[in-house]
């Protein structure tokens, strides 16, 4: 069985060439053994100390450096070291076969005939590929002639240079590369949220091991200690990100060791742990089995306890009336306090998403049954939930106008006692009379009525929001174009807060002024999502639209993270560039436009199971009988 392409080009890569494997064993043991070296092939990576699995930290495999590329840069200064595993004395056919239809997966007609000539001339010497003479898949044609050939070969030679390596395998993407910044912060991790474009673009290009690794190493940071320190986290929170550092090896100074530094919220300023890590985790996992078709990962047994955990962290019992997932501020793409706290609409569209993939992925176990009962539960009552009570349009508006405040009964129309003059001024006016959208979030006496836009985008992709609601919110996006799009697509949230409103609800944040960053910023990334939303509603003439305005200048600015302004005319006054799911989601973008059928990895459809067994809910609901006759009844699930 032959190894991984990407391990064999990283190496090759490396003064030395020698060979590393790719899969490694996770169990609760103090050696991490490939599946192939238990009979007998492979190379066998050693822990440099006992690791408690029940409070993991970490993850240490014991190398020594020769050159390799562990990051993105080589080590050229460290010579005549060799690796703990056996030095490969050649390459098997299967494995040569591998190497040339990854390669050619990224290539034109010229970089093909180029590929072969070189695989001959080989073939003939005896050798072994220099990644000197072939460049990187993407690129060959591009370094032949000495010029790029479109926005996508540089959006793809940057997006491989933000590759991370852990013992010389690829796991990640840093989230951004910009070489000329100096003040780094936490931009050179590798983080949940921001690695899911990145995957999907080398998912569709038919790059599955750095999909595979990040999803198993990932994995293995999982918290799994439950714990009641308050500065801990919780038993099956995912971490946030992670940093991939070359340290010596204890009691071996002519040694180096790659370690796994996870970070759960406790660095990131704001100290706020994500919720929806382990959410876009689940969703990478089965977009992953859809695109390669390896469903091998997700029946591992590991695999699986870390889906249970992540879901038992999402459907523990609490003082929540509602179906929807309580968080706090920061919890999300929104990582700073803009008042999203309570129940948020983008989170609440990604609990939706990894409900229906855990449900497809999770094997029938006899210990299951409470928590698939659960499960099921809450994906009947969440999107009645949503589509009732976060739903607006002009005839919403106008029920909302005429409330009556103060009711207390079953029977009660305005249940979460919503106080007419909430209505912001700027709605009345901006409400489109074709369409509507999913409000920002939902609490007694408080609706959100900014558009936020991932949240409605993956209501759409979740099929969250109705059939009939998803065009709507589309209908929306396209008769307010000129405030959502404009010049760069597209915004984060809208309006932007602004004078005593903005003091009051971000605490006065110098970073999200009005129509800066979170407040009003326009985020490149969104474009990935958008083209989903649109593929999915068989409307990519949107999508379309809006990638061709998004090329007049990323690469012109330099792939910013945002852009500030109304239209989004500036780069953002803090935006990091060469942002890499700026980057991503713009390949993301245009691979699914070329191939629409491929967005059905992302793609959740509406179940008519969950919508019956709606319907036998309803009807069997005790409440029910409290009610007065003759009157039109409503409830909260």
């Amino acid at each position: 069985m032959g190894i991984s392409s990407e391990a064999f080009l990283q190496v090759l890569s490396a003064p030395a060439t020698r060979l590393y494997h790719k899969d490694f064993c996770y169990g609760n043991s103090n050696v991490f053994v490939p599946d192939r070296d238990r009979r007998g092939r492979g190379c066998r990576f050693t822990q440099s100390r006992k690791v408690n699995f029940k409070n993991f930290t970490g993850i240490f495999a014991s190398i020594r450096p020769d050159g390799m590329n562990h990051k993105k840069k080589k080590i050229n200064n460290l010579e005549g070291l060799t690796c703990k595993c056996g030095r490969a004395e050649g390459v098997s056919e299967a494995a040569a076969e591998e190497l040339r239809k990854t390669l050619i997966g990224g290539m034109n007609n010229s970089d093909v005939s180029c590929f072969e000539s070189a695989q001959h001339l080989k073939s003939e010497n005896g050798g072994v590929f220099s990644t000197s003479d072939l460049g990187t898949p993407g690129t060959i044609h591009s370094n032949l002639n000495g010029v790029k050939d479109s926005f996508e070969d540089e959006a793809w030679d940057l997006l491989r240079a933000s590759m991370v390596y852990y013992c010389g395998n690829p796991i990640g993407t840093i989230a951004a590369n910009d070489p000329n910044d100096s003040s780094i912060l936490n931009y050179d991790q590798v983080f949940i949220r921001d690695f899911i474009p990145s995957g999907l673009a080398f998912l569709l290009k038919g790059e599955f091991d750095i999909v595979r690794n990040f999803i198993l190493h990932t994995l293995q940071l999982q918290s799994w200690e439950k714990t009641m320190d308050c500065h801990s986290p919780g038993q099956g929170l995912m971490p946030a990100s992670f940093k991939v550092r070359t340290v010596p090896l204890d009691g071996d100074d002519s040694a180096t060791e790659d370690v796994l530094d996870p970070d759960f919220g406790e660095a990131a300023i704001g100290r706020v742990a994500p919720v929806d890590s382990g959410l876009w985790w689940i969703i990478l996992l089965r977009a992953y089995g859809k695109c390669s078709g390896d469903r091998s990962v997700q029946e591992r047994v590991d695999v699986q306890t870390g889906i249970k955990m992540i879901l038992k962290l999402c459907l523990a019992d609490g003082f929540d009336m509602f179906p929807t997932l309580l968080v706090t501020d920061g919890s999300c793409m929104i990582d700073r306090r803009m008042g999203i706290h309570g129940h948020p609409l983008e989170i609440q569209a990604l609990f939706y998403s990894a409900l229906l993939s855990a449900r497809e992925m999770l094997a029938p176990e006899d210990g299951s049954t409470d928590l698939i009962t659960a499960l099921n539960n809450r994906l009947v009552a969440l999107p009645f939930h949503i589509r009732e009570y976060y739903w607006t349009d002009m005839k919403k508006l106008n029920e909302i106008y005429r409330y009556k405040t103060e009711e207390y009964s079953y029977d009660a129309v305005n249940k979460f006692n919503i106080y007419p003059d909430q209505i912001p001024p700027w709605l009345v006016e901006w409400m489109p009379n074709k369409g509507g959208y999913l409000i920002g979030n939902l609490q007694p006496a408080h609706m959100d009525f900014r558009f936020f836009s991932l949240g409605n985008l993956w209501s759409i992709i979740s099929s969250l929001a109705t059939t009939e609601q998803s065009h709507a919110i589309l209908d929306l996006i396209e008769a307010k174009w000129a405030e959502l799009v404009a010049d760069m697509p597209l915004k984060i949230c809208y309006p932007a807060l602004d004078g005593e409103e903005w003091r009051i609800v971000t605490g006065s944040d110098p970073k999200n002024t009005p129509w800066s960053y979170h407040n009003g910023g326009s985020w490149p990334t969104l474009l990935w999502q958008l083209t989903v939303a649109c593929i999915k509603m068989n409307r990519p003439g949107i999508a379309e639209n809006a990638v061709k305005i998004a090329e007049r200048r990323l690469s012109r600015d330099k792939w910013p993270e945002y852009y500030d302004t109304r239209r989004g005319r500036l780069i953002g006054k803090q935006a990091r560039l060469f942002q890499t799911w700026s980057i991503a989601g713009y390949l993301v973008a245009k691979l699914l436009l070329a191939k629409p059928e491929a967005a059905n990895i992302l793609v959740n459809l509406e179940d008519t199971e969950l919508v019956n067994a709606f319907s036998c809910m309803l009807s069997s609901n005790p409440r029910r009988k409290r009610s007065r006759m003759g009157v039109k009844k409503s409830y909260i699930i």
